[in-house]
C-alpha cells in the first residue's frame, strides 16, 4: 500500500556539467552502442539509425562532439542522440550519460529542493488517488461502471493494464480517504483532486460517479485523470484534471509511456482522438498509440510526437468533426515541417471510430483501416481543391494563390521548394494544358466523337550536331554545370541511387535535357538494370547525344562526376552539390516570387530583399 511521503526529483543542470560529460564521453563511444561505426579519416561513419539505407550516410566527429545523418537530416550531440534513439527527455539523457561518465551531478539548491519536494508530494497524492479509484471499481457501487466497461469489450487484463477505476458519487469520498493517509487539504486542492474557491468553504471531490482514466507522464507516473460520466445528464461527458504543477494538458499525451518503446522500435506512432480509441488500438495489437486530452493537437504535443517518430499517423473519425480536427492539425504542422518531419493521415469509414470498428469487425478490420495513411501534401492539396469551385480561370487562380500562400508558411528553406514543385505538379495534373497530348499523357488527345484517343508518345529527345555546337549548349547556359554534374554522376556511379534515390528523384532541374536523362536513369534503376554500365545502357536507348550534352555542360572541373572518380569521394561531393543546388533552387523560386511582387507593388524593402537574394544566388553559382 502506498503511503504519503516526500522525495526529491532531478534538477536542471548547468552548461559546465554538460561539457564535462561530453569531455569524458567521446561521441563515437555513445553512438557506437547503437551504430556500427568505421573510421573514415577524422570522422566515423556508419548506417543511419533513423532510416533504412544500404550505403553509410551517418557521420560522427569526436573533435566537434557532433553527429550528422545525411539521409534524415538529423544532427546534434550525445544528449540529443540519446533523446532521439531512446525517446527520453533531456534530463533523463543527462542522468544516464553522467552515470556512464562518472560525473557527479550537483545537489539541488534549497529553493529547488523545496519545489521538487512539493512535486513529489503531489505525485504521492496522485498514486493514492489512483489506488482509491481502482479499488472503487471493484465495490458494489462500481457495478454499473464494470458493466459498462464489459459492454465496451474491456477485459479485466485491459482494465488493470490501463489502471482504470471508478470515482463514487459521494462528494467527499476521495477527500476523506486521502485525509486518512495524512494528506493535507492544501495538497489535495493543488493536485486538482478537490474543487475549492472563494465561495466554496468546504472543498469537495472533483470527480464523482465517473469511470477514471489515469493520465501518466513519459515515465509512467500518474500526473492527472480523465473521468467519463456515468449519468447522461452530466454537464461534461469527459472531465480532465485542471492544470497543476505536475500536469500541463497541452504538453501531455495519453498512453505515451506504454507506446514509447513500440513506437521507437517501428518508427511509427498513431495518434487517435480519445482514451477509448487509444485503448481500442492497444487491444487490436497496435501498442504504439497515443491521444491528446480532449482538445486539438498543440505545438508542444506535435514536437513530442516528432521526437518519437518522423511521420506520426493521425487517425480521425470518418465524420465532419474528424475532418475538421485533421485540418486543424495540418495547419498547425505546416510551419514546422522539415526534411524527415511530417504527418500522415488515416481517415476511418464515415460514422465510425476505432472502438466501433474493433467491436463490430475485429482487430484485422481496424488494422486494415489504418494501413494506408495519406501524406500531408496530398491532404493539403485536396482540401484546398474542395474548398470552393474551380470552374473558371479566376477560381483556379484563387486556388493557386491559396496553395502557394500555404507553402510559403513552411519555415524550412530546403523543404519549401520541394513543396512548391509538388503542388505545381498536382495543379498541372488537375488542369492539364491544351497541348498535353504531345507529352504522352493518357486521354489527352481526343478523336471525333469525343472519345479518348491513343496517347501520342514523346519522341526521344535528341540534339543535332548543329545544335550541339550551339554556344548555348557549349557554354552551359542552357544546362547548369552543377545540375549537369548531379545527373551525370548518378549515371556514372549507380551507387548514388542506392544511397540517395529519393533526393535524386526530387532534385529541381531547370533543363528538360537533364530531366529527361534523370528519368532514364531512374527507369533503369527501377527495372534493376542500372547497377552497372548505366552510360552504356543509356546510349543503347538512343540517349547518347543527350549524355554527351550533359557531359559537356558539366565541364572538366566536375571531376567527381566522371566514371573514374573514387565512389566515396563522388558520393560526398554529390551530396554537397545537391545541398548547394537545393539552396540555389530555393533562391530561384524566392527571387521569381519577389520579382513578381516588386513589379506589382513596388517598395524599397522588396527591392533591397531582391538585391540580397540575387547576391546570394551569385555566390552559389561561383565555382566551388
Amino acid at each position: 500500500t502506498h503511503t504519503f511521503s516526500s522525495t526529491v526529483r532531478p534538477m536542471r543542470y548547468p552548461p559546465s556539467i554538460l561539457e564535462e560529460i561530453k569531455a569524458r564521453l567521446p561521441a563515437s563511444a555513445v553512438v557506437g552502442r547503437r551504430v556500427a561505426l568505421k573510421k573514415a579519416g577524422r570522422e566515423w561513419r556508419g548506417l543511419s539509425p533513423f532510416t533504412a539505407e544500404k550505403t553509410p550516410s551517418f557521420y560522427v566527429n569526436d573533435q566537434k562532439q557532433f553527429y550528422h545523418c545525411f539521409s534524415s537530416g538529423k544532427h546534434g550531440d550525445i544528449f540529443s542522440f540519446m533523446m532521439e534513439t531512446d525517446g527520453i527527455s533531456f534530463a533523463e539523457a543527462v542522468e544516464r550519460l553522467a552515470a556512464d561518465a562518472g560525473v557527479s551531478l550537483p545537489k539541488p539548491t534549497a529553493e529547488v529542493e523545496k519545489t521538487e519536494k512539493r512535486r513529489a508530494s503531489l505525485s504521492d497524492v496522485m498514486v493514492l488517488s489512483q489506488q482509491f479509484f481502482a479499488d472503487g471499481l471493484k465495490t458494489p457501487a462500481g457495478r454499473t461502471a464494470r458493466e459498462y466497461l464489459d459492454q465496451r469489450g474491456l477485459s479485466a487484463g485491459v482494465i488493470a493494464r490501463f489502471g482504470l477505476g471508478y470515482a463514487p458519487p459521494d462528494r467527499h469520498a476521495l477527500r476523506d480517504h486521502l485525509a486518512s493517509k495524512g494528506v493535507p487539504i492544501e495538497l489535495m486542492t493543488e493536485s486538482g483532486m478537490l474543487i475549492h474557491g472563494e465561495e466554496i468553504t468546504v472543498p469537495y471531490d472533483r470527480f464523482r460517479d465517473r469511470i477514471m482514466f489515469p493520465i501518466e507522464d513519459s515515465k509512467g507516473r500518474v500526473i492527472a485523470f480523465g473521468g467519463r460520466a456515468m449519468q447522461k445528464d452530466q454537464q461534461a461527458k469527459y472531465l480532465n484534471s485542471p492544470e497543476t504543477p505536475l500536469f500541463h494538458k497541452g504538453a501531455t499525451l495519453f498512453n505515451l509511456a506504454r507506446a514509447r518503446k513500440s513506437a521507437h522500435e517501428t518508427s511509427v506512432i498513431h495518434v487517435v482522438e480519445g482514451y477509448m480509441d487509444a485503448i481500442a488500438l492497444d487491444r487490436a495489437g497496435i501498442a504504439n498509440v497515443v491521444a491528446p486530452l480532449g482538445t486539438a493537437l498543440t505545438e508542444e504535443q506535435l514536437a513530442l510526437l516528432w521526437r518519437i517518430a518522423p511521420e506520426p499517423i493521425l487517425c480521425f473519425d470518418g465524420d465532419k468533426a474528424g475532418l475538421r480536427a485533421a485540418f486543424r492539425a495540418l495547419d498547425l504542422a505546416i510551419p514546422h515541417l522539415s526534411a524527415g518531419k511530417s504527418l500522415r493521415f488515416a481517415f476511418l469509414p464515415e460514422g465510425q471510430d476505432p472502438d466501433d470498428i474493433l467491436r463490430q469487425s475485429g482487430p484485422d478490420a481496424l488494422k486494415s483501416a489504418l494501413e494506408r495513411p495519406r501524406p500531408l501534401v496530398d491532404v493539403l492539396f485536396e482540401r484546398e481543391v474542395e474548398r470552393s469551385p474551380i470552374e473558371t480561370p479566376e477560381q483556379r487562380a484563387e486556388l493557386e494563390k491559396r496553395i502557394f500562400g500555404l507553402v510559403t508558411q513552411i519555415k524550412d528553406e530546403h523543404l519549401r521548394p520541394h513543396y512548391r514543385q509538388a503542388m505545381q505538379d498536382r495543379l498541372q495534373r488537375r488542369f492539364p494544358p491544351a497541348n498535353r497530348a504531345r507529352t504522352g499523357t493518357p486521354n489527352a488527345r481526343r478523336v471525333p466523337g469525343g472519345k479518348p484517343g491513343f496517347p501520342i508518345k514523346e519522341p526521344p529527345l535528341a540534339a543535332s550536331e548543329r545544335l550541339k555546337r550551339n554556344a548555348l549548349f557549349r557554354a552551359g547556359s542552357a544546362i547548369g554545370a552543377r545540375e549537369a554534374a548531379l545527373v551525370l554522376c548518378a549515371a556514372h556511379h549507380p551507387g548514388i541511387l542506392e544511397a540517395e534515390a529519393e533526393l535524386f528523384a526530387e532534385l529541381i532541374l531547370e533543363s528538360s535535357v537533364t530531366r529527361r536523362l534523370r528519368g532514364a536513369v531512374l527507369d533503369l534503376a527501377a527495372n534493376n538494370s542500372g547497377r552497372a554500365d548505366v552510360a552504356g545502357q543509356l546510349e543503347a536507348r538512343g540517349l547518347g547525344e543527350i549524355l554527351a550534352l550533359v557531359r559537356d555542360a558539366a565541364g572538366p572541373a566536375e571531376t567527381w562526376a566522371m566514371p573514374n572518380a573514387d565512389f566515396t569521394h563522388a558520393l560526398v561531393a554529390w551530396r554537397e552539390a545537391a545541398h548547394l543546388h537545393g539552396r540555389q533552387s530555393f533562391l530561384n523560386n524566392e527571387i521569381a516570387s519577389l520579382s513578381r511582387d516588386l513589379a506589382e507593388q513596388g517598395g524599397d524593402d522588396r527591392f533591397e530583399r531582391l538585391r540580397v537574394l540575387v547576391q546570394r544566388r551569385e555566390a552559389l553559382l561561383e565555382p566551388e
